[in-house]
């Protein structure tokens, strides 16, 4: 009751600051010779009356700054800039008929002066709140540099990391991840992978988008856009990081970053080591009962698994500004990524008396090289000083893996006799490759509107081989019966457009996006299973709308509104008709007649500058995708579904405080009611609960270069289609000490404190059986990390290209 209390308390202030007098202000704006922001210039606002400095501050990410709460006065701006010529404006006048001056946009050109070395002048908070997303810095969070990219989405307010390494953004799943605006469309384990094997020393910031705008792809819930270092000033500059953690595994994550940029031509890269390794102890206590209710048998799995991997990641990338309109670019990408793991299982079979009845062991030994090359090229125009602008991506993306597994499975009495044993091996060769084209163009209109447009397509060839033999002895002899070749081939064509317009007070946003879908499937057969296969095409519009109102004259106080609607298309692994071993008790298939499914989602959100903000968030989901599980016999079928649908509803908030100088609190909180409405196997699937997720990061900067960070999680219940996770929590702490003339730092870091992160989850909606898992990885660790940042500049860059093709089409490769 008291968030809602809460909300209601922020209105009235918002409504009695917005009946206050007008606040007096100068706002501005400032970029480079090509037309780029400037974030972190110096700008000052100097009186004509004495010449004295009246206030001061630097611009933030996207160039702007504001001067607030003048008196009547004539003033001057004068701008600084590293690697810059200083800027000096003309007079400007504030008085009671001009209160409010928006100035035009003040144009910086370079100096031929050459720094000695990159000074850090200014630390960006860790969270800040854009107009339609949350940015995280990820720099300002001290265990960043000794976990990978997963490790520090986990910790990122309102991302949530489950079991199977699935992604969620305030309790919505099917979370769209991008990196430098390209889509990943990995799912799953595989994302987790991948994700897993990019040190987090690599990362500049992260953007969380719950409604996201026309431009970005309609597939996902919401978007998370994972900004890669890449540096934006002119000279040599680089950063080293190189991390080590220890539980009951080690962990390594190392990375250097360069930039080289001078005159036209810049160029930029990175490598990466990543070690890793972890264990998952899983218990399962499975119970069956007949049509009457009454215990017919029971299953206990005892299931541990242990796996490590060495990744090496590589950038190369280059922007050439062939005139001062237009820019070329490319990137070059590789990870290249080595699996090994191993898993052991003990199954106890009891009889309707409760006795054991058998005992069954296997093992699971797998090998999996996996690469991932990729190349992008791209285009940026500029038409001279009209503020148009075209922008073209290509992109060629592939993914390749070989993968060998060799099972082992036996069944004994009680008494220890053999009843069977089984040795089988798998091969599991994949080849997933992606092509992308998009365009993009940019035109302002008068009276601060904006009118974008952009087209894209993708073509999406997967192919998969598993091959299955049985061993007796020397001799593996082909098992066509449990062998699957299935191919699936997928284009999209999509074309948006978004408008935007601005008046002083009030902003309008609304665009459309269409898409048109093709797909087909085909299992290919073979001397014991019968060819199939499925297509499918269908065209979806998707629009979006977007409306801001500036509560106060000086935009302090900002409330919000948008609703958008979106889709998540089945990952293609997912559609793969095939029945693959887990283990004795435990069976996954693919379902070709998945349909895609659909979301509505709205917000309405108040914030107060970055202190302070409060959201109301209502998602409506129709033929959602969940994996479901049937119970045949004693043996657990996996298999993912449309379920009819369901609903989130949730009030969201997020505080940033600074008790004092050297503490600052962001603590962000969300509590809702979450519901489905359906059927599993016949069975009524109809659960709903209220949760609540909550974060809080203390972060504490001291004298000398000592700085400290202190961070919590709480999870209530949460729900995945028939699983009902329980609460959990988790406790971390890191110190860092700056060295080396502040550019370099030491870290310490604790993860999981308490080993308290351990999921514990129930299956519902199970046809006379019911099912309790637990689980059990290597989260508490402790760690120790060091960066350094070198090299010379001179001026701002020439170009950021951002948000290309790419990947949009990298995914659902699970």
């Amino acid at each position: 009751m008291r968030p809602v209390l809460l909300l209601i308390l922020f209105f009235i202030v918002a409504i009695s600051l917005s009946a206050q007098a007008q606040t007096k202000l100068i706002n501005g704006l400032v970029k480079d010779l090509q037309n780029e922001p400037v974030p972190g210039a110096t700008v000052r606002l100097i009186s004509l009356t004495d010449s004295t400095q009246v206030l001061g501050e630097l611009t933030n990410s996207s160039g702007k700054f504001s001067f607030k709460n003048l008196i009547n006065s004539n003033y001057r701006i004068q701008i600084t800039s590293v690697g810059n010529n200083d800027y000096r404006s003309g007079t400007i006048t504030i008085d009671d008929q001009h209160m409010v001056i928006d100035l035009p946009v003040f144009i910086l050109s370079p100096s031929k002066t050459t720094l000695k070395e990159v000074t850090v002048v200014a630390k960006r908070p860790m969270i800040e709140q854009d107009i339609d997303k949350t940015i995280v810095n990820v720099d300002a969070m001290i265990g960043s540099a000794g976990s990978n990219t997963l490790e520090v989405l986990e910790k990122t307010p309102g991302v949530t990391i489950d079991t199977d390494g699935s992604i969620s953004l305030n309790g919505k799943t099917g979370v769209l991840v991008l990196i430098d605006g390209r889509p990943t469309y990995m799912s799953g384990q595989d994302l987790a992978a991948y994700l897993k094997s990019l040190p987090g020393g690599s990362l500049d910031k992260l953007e969380l988008m719950t409604n996201p705008p026309a431009k970005y792809d309609a597939a996902g819930s919401s978007i998370i856009n994972i900004r890669l270092k890449r540096t934006r000033v002119q000279g040599f500059t680089g950063s080293v990081s190189g991390a080590y953690s220890q539980g009951v595994t080690s962990r390594s994550n190392d990375v250097i970053n360069l930039n080289y940029n001078h005159k036209k031509l810049n160029l930029f890269g990175s490598i990466g080591y990543n070690k890793d390794g972890n264990y998952s102890n899983d218990g399962y206590d499975r119970t069956f009962y007949d049509a009457n209710g009454v215990l017919n048998s029971s299953v206990q799995l005892q299931n541990k698994y242990t796996y490590s991997s060495h990744g090496v990641m590589a950038r190369l990338g280059m922007d050439y500004a062939a005139s001062a309109n237009t820019t070329y670019g490319f990137l070059l990408a590789i990870q290249n990524r080595s699996r090994q793991d191993g898993l052991d299982y003990v199954s106890k079979t009891y009889g309707l008396r409760s006795e054991l009845n058998s005992i069954g062991t296997g093992s699971t030994n797998g090998n999996y090289p996996w690469v991932n090359p990729s190349v992008n090229a791209n285009v940026q125009h500029k038409f001279k000083n009209t503020g148009r602008e075209l922008s073209a991506d290509l992109n060629y993306i592939t993914y390749n893996s070989t993968g060998d597994q060799v099972l082992k499975t036996a069944v004994n009495q009680p008494d220890g006799t053999l009843v069977n044993s089984n040795q089988f091996v798998y091969s599991l060769p994949s080849d997933i490759t992606i092509y992308s084209a998009k365009a993009d163009y940019v035109h302002p209109l008068r009276d601060k509107a904006k009118l974008e447009a952009g087209i894209k397509s993708s073509v999406v060839n997967n192919d998969n081989n598993s091959q299955y033999y049985t061993v007796l002895g020397a001799i593996k002899t082909p098992d066509f019966s449990k062998s699957n070749h299935f191919t699936y081939h997928e284009t999209i064509h999509a074309a948006y457009t978004n408008l935007r317009k601005e008046w002083k007070r009030l902003a309008a946003q609304a665009g459309f996006r269409l898409e048109h879908t093709q797909i087909a499937g085909r299992q290919l057969g073979n001397p014991e299973v019968s060819e199939t296969s499925f297509s499918r095409t269908y065209t979806s519009l998707f629009p979006t709308a977007f409306l801001s109102y500036k509560v106060d004259s000086a935009g302090n106080n900002t409330l919000t509104a948008s609703v958008t609607r979106r889709i998540n298309r089945p990952n293609y692994q997912s559609l793969n008709p095939f029945l693959f071993y887990r283990d004795q008790y435990s069976f996954t298939t693919g379902n070709p007649y998945l349909k895609p499914q659909y979301n509505y989602q709205y917000e309405l959100k108040y914030q107060h500058k970055q202190y302070i903000g409060v959201s109301i968030q209502y998602g409506r989901f129709s033929d959602i995708i969940f994996q479901l599980t049937q119970a045949v016999g004693d043996v657990f079928y996996y298999r993912p579904d449309n379920v009819a649908s369901g609903y989130i509803l949730a009030l969201a908030t997020n505080v940033s405080v600074s008790p004092t100088k050297w503490w600052t609190i962001n603590a962000n909180g969300m509590m809702g009611r979450m519901a489905l409405n359906g059927t599993a196997y016949s069975e009524t699937l109809t659960p709903g609960l209220f949760s609540v997720r909550m974060d809080v990061f203390n972060q504490f900067k001291f004298e000398k270069g000592w700085a400290g960070e202190l961070s919590s999680f709480y999870s209530g219940k949460n729900i995945s289609g028939q699983t009902i996770a329980n609460p959990r929590f988790r406790l971390a702490a890191a110190v860092q000490k700056k060295i080396l003339q502040n550019k370099g730092s030491l870290r310490l870091t604790l993860e999981d404190i308490f080993h308290s992160w351990t999921p514990t989850d129930q299956t519902v909606s199970l046809k006379q059986a019911e099912a309790f898992h637990t689980n059990e990885t290597d989260t508490r660790r402790i760690g120790l990390a060091f960066t350094y940042q070198f090299g010379k500049d001179t001026f701002a860059r020439k170009r950021r290209h951002t948000d290309n093709a790419a990947d949009a089409e990298k995914g659902r490769v699970d």
